[in-house]
């Protein structure tokens, strides 16, 4: 029943108020049936005259930044060591380096 409802507001020249309004239920209760209709969560069947807006999926692009892996996301450079660090290296991981290299000074 949901479902022919929402496909009668498909029809050319019917509004979702006129078919909520013959069946005696609030407009916004019908419109949330055609949310879940579009998002494909409601069966519509087909109803002669009705104009569905066709579905068109697309591959989401893959950007560079997602596929490459960084080098180093942190430097410290102490005397003569470099101490590299990966990107998921916490703040307080570098603090506690940082204060290390200073009591070795």
């Amino acid at each position: 029943m949901k479902g022919q409802l929402v496909a009668e507001t498909y029809v050319p020249g019917v509004t979702v108020n006129e078919v909520a309004r013959r069946v005696g239920m609030k407009p916004n209760h019908l419109s949330s049936w055609r949310r879940l209709a579009r998002e494909g969560k409601l069966v519509v069947p087909d109803l002669p005259g009705a104009k569905f807006v066709p579905a068109v999926l697309e591959p989401t692009p893959t950007s560079v930044e997602e596929d490459a892996k960084p080098l180093a996301a942190v430097e410290i450079i102490h005397g003569g060591t470099t101490i590299r660090l990966d990107a998921s290296a916490s703040p307080d991981r570098i603090a506690g380096i940082v204060r290390a290299l200073e009591r070795g000074s």
